[in-house]
């Protein structure tokens, strides 16, 4: 019985140069132009000069150079994602959500993280322009918008989180905060809690502020009285929710339920209580926001308002793709709705009687 062929794949020799595609027009028996349509998924390509085409590229181990197509097409197929920060866990799911539906869809993505700095906001933007992207999301969640005019001047498609600019080619994303927190209100009002603080993000984050607002109403929708010292500002960290629970725990009276701005500052109160034995939730109730994985896992589990990772990628990429591939008139500005959930785990439970 003979021996089953198999396709053999030439190993990368570091002292060979590089195949390039007349290499592979060579070994294919085809022109260059041929290749060169194959690779870039041209439909008019004959199926028989494409399966010797894609032989060779395989047996070659041969990669498109993707920069010297962007130049001979003009289009990079390369979208900007412009966050805030690294260390946030809600970042780097938004961002393989992001990556995984830009992939699938042919498009690579450049990812810069501000840091919430304004020079090196200047320096993302300088990059996203000299890699010749066809489109940025600003993932932020509170930029300003004076930086962003070497984007609009250029005419690159915008999509940004809760911020609506003159821009023909932006679109936005808007974050239905109000149906999330008011559940989470409920919820609480249900178990039989009046005495309800909240902690906010920055204010001058405009998601932070539009997050408090949707709490103000959602209290005094349900007609409960809103005590300023239980309204702590805080800044989104794991230490700024420390110091937001230290602080309310050294008040005379403290309430008994806090919502919070997102899951860290949660997670820091959380942190907080464990240390100074006020039982969750026995003592004390907490909800955060953004349903990070961590969420689920600390202890007790986290209940909080689900901010989907997924939609928020999913909107911003669809807008993109739209704004790229439909030009002129016949693209139009997008206002895309984003849904909030509140989740229910274990941080929440009936008021403390006394």
């Amino acid at each position: 019985m003979s021996a089953k062929r198999k396709t053999s794949r030439r190993k990368a020799d570091p002292a060979q140069p590089r195949s390039d595609i007349r290499d592979v027009a060579q070994r294919a028996r085809v022109s260059i132009a041929t290749v060169s349509r194959t690779i870039n998924g041209v439909a008019t390509v004959d199926k028989q000069l494409a399966a010797r085409v894609w032989k060779a590229v395989k047996h070659l181990n041969y990669y498109p150079n993707t920069q010297a197509r962007a130049l001979v097409s003009g289009k990079s197929r390369l979208f900007g994602l412009l966050i805030s920060e690294i260390t946030n866990p809600f970042f780097p799911e938004l961002i393989q959500g992001f990556e995984e539906i830009a992939v699938r869809n042919g498009y690579d993505v450049l990812i810069s993280s501000t840091s919430r700095d304004l020079a090196r906001m200047e320096v993302c933007i300088r990059r996203l322009v000299e890699r010749n992207v066809e489109g940025v999301a600003v993932m932020t969640f509170g930029i300003e918008a004076p930086l962003l005019d070497e984007l609009s001047d250029r005419y690159i498609p915008l999509v940004f989180v809760d911020v609506r600019i003159a821009n023909p080619l932006s679109s936005t994303l808007i974050v239905d905060y109000q149906s999330g927190i008011t559940q989470a209100v409920q919820h609480l009002l249900g178990l039989g809690h009046r005495r309800i603080g909240f902690i906010s993000g920055p204010l001058r984050q405009r998601s932070a502020f539009l997050r408090k607002q949707a709490f103000i109403r959602a209290m005094r929708q349900a007609a409960i009285k809103l005590t300023p010292a239980w309204m702590i500002e805080g800044d989104h960290t794991l230490e700024g929710g420390m110091r937001a629970a230290e602080h309310l725990l050294r008040l005379k009276q403290h309430p008994a339920a806090i919502l919070c701005s997102n899951d860290m500052t949660a997670i820091g109160a959380l942190r907080v209580f464990a240390r100074t034995r006020v039982r969750v939730p026995e003592d004390i109730s907490i909800i955060g926001f953004d349903n990070i994985q961590l969420a689920e896992f600390v202890y007790p589990a986290l209940t909080t308002i689900q901010l989907s990772r997924q939609d928020l990628a999913r909107g911003a990429f669809d807008a993109l793709k739209s704004a790229v591939e439909q030009a002129g008139d016949a693209h139009r500005k997008r206002e895309i709705s984003i849904p909030t959930l509140l989740v229910l785990r274990q941080t929440t439970g009936p008021a403390p009687t006394a």
